[in-house]
């Protein structure tokens, strides 16, 4: 893990960030000794969130498929 001082860190933001991104943390000590890590966020997805599939089916095909359903079976 890369450390900076807190002078480089303010400097160098950006690039201090991109590393954080690529390496997965850094830390920024200031004179009095404090550390301060610095890490990427976890974004949390759903595992439910899927990309959409176009079939081309309206609600009412939907609908009526239901219907014959309940008709064949009801």
């Amino acid at each position: 893990m890369k450390e900076y001082s807190f002078t480089e860190a303010r400097q160098n933001f950006a690039s201090l960030l991109d590393e954080a991104r690529q390496k997965g943390v850094v830390c920024i000590r200031k004179r009095n000794g404090e550390a301060f890590y610095v890490k990427p966020a976890i974004t949390k997805e759903s595992p439910l969130d899927i990309a959409g599939i176009d079939l081309q089916v309206t609600r009412n095909d939907i609908v009526d498929s239901v219907r014959k359903s309940r008709e064949r079976f009801g």
